[in-house]
């Protein structure tokens, strides 16, 4: 079994290249994505294994990267769309909204749209405007799209190359502060024996609260657990893993036995994911419930400069901060 030691970055790099070289019909495009392999190097090397005509540097114009990967998945391709940075992606937005989600609805069934949008999203990385937001609630309310999205090296290898195989049009967000993370990764696993791609899954156990989180906020999930239990607390993580459609199957069952709930994300809590996981989780588990489910989000304005963008993100201090307050009810 050959288990290395990777980042998750390099774990992107990894599940594109195997996915490029079992599937002919893979091509990655994006804006520098060729030569240069991707400003994050996600795509290092790829364009010169496997050439210009299957990863593809494009024009700088995210609108006709995903027309263009409409016609290609139509025509029988499945292309893998880089968007550089979350912001970037907005002169998409009518693209996957009219195209890529409707095109299977709209044609009966009869047409398939499989096809990959990859999205760097997230903050933590000191970036500019428009280099760091979190549009995942835009996606994952739109019907006819599923978004995913990883926490760590193995998933991440697994998960694109899950996501390439299927024929759904699927959004893959990547957390681009913990590109650099690294962490165990087997690479001679089966792909149909892996964990499914819409599944959550227990990453810590506990049984005094549930803390609920997806890609960036895992880790942050994961130290606040670590620094939970000096003081005798036990909290079990739960990495949602995809956003579109929601796996509660996990949290529901661990809410039942905890009682307590905080959902932790980066989007801003006004009409964020962890409203709708609050509201589904009252529903099935009201009589469990020693308190009300909480959120720890960003705030309600526009995503701040990066010198203050610590005092936006959540943090360790108030995921905390909110499982106090879950056991003062």
């Amino acid at each position: 079994m050959a288990t290395e030691t990777l980042t998750l970055g390099k774990a992107l790099n990894t599940g594109l290249r195997r996915a490029l070289e079992n599937d002919p019909k893979v091509v990655i495009m994006g804006e520098d994505v060729g030569k240069l392999g991707g400003v994050f190097r996600i795509t290092d090397g790829l364009q010169k294994d496997f050439g210009d005509q299957r990863v593809i540097d494009t024009p700088l114009a995210e609108s006709g990267i995903i027309g263009t990967a409409v016609g290609l998945a139509i025509r029988g391709f499945r292309p893998v769309c880089e968007i550089q940075f979350d912001g970037f992606v907005y002169p998409a937005y009518d693209q996957i909204v009219s195209q890529v989600a409707k095109m299977h609805y709209r044609s009966q069934g009869k047409v398939r749209i499989p096809m990959v949008i990859r999205i760097p999203y997230g903050g933590g990385i000191g970036a500019v405007e428009h280099h760091s937001e979190s549009p995942e609630a835009y996606f994952a309310h739109t019907a006819g799209l599923k978004v995913v999205t990883c926490a760590n090296p193995q998933d991440a290898y697994v998960m694109i190359q899950q996501a390439i195989a299927s024929d759904d049009p699927i959004v893959f967000l990547e957390p681009k502060r913990r590109y650099w993370e690294k962490g165990p990764v087997d690479l001679d696993a089966p792909l149909a024996d892996a964990y499914p791609l819409h599944s959550a899954r227990v990453v810590r156990p506990g049984a005094d609260a549930t803390v609920l989180a997806y890609g960036p906020m895992v880790r942050t999930a994961l130290d606040a657990a670590t620094a939970a239990a000096e003081d005798g607390r036990e909290l079990e993580v739960i990495d949602l893993r995809t956003l579109s459609p929601l796996d509660l199957s996990a949290a529901y069952e661990s809410v039942r036995r905890t009682g307590r709930c905080v959902v932790v994300h980066e989007a801003p809590g006004n009409l964020g994911l962890g409203s709708e996981i609050a509201a589904r989780i009252t529903e099935e588990c009201f009589y469990s419930l020693e308190s009300p489910v909480l959120r720890v989000t960003g705030f309600d304005i526009p995503y701040p400069a990066s010198r203050v963008e610590e005092e936006y993100l959540p943090d360790l201090d108030r995921v905390l901060d909110a499982v106090d307050r879950t056991f003062g009810w």
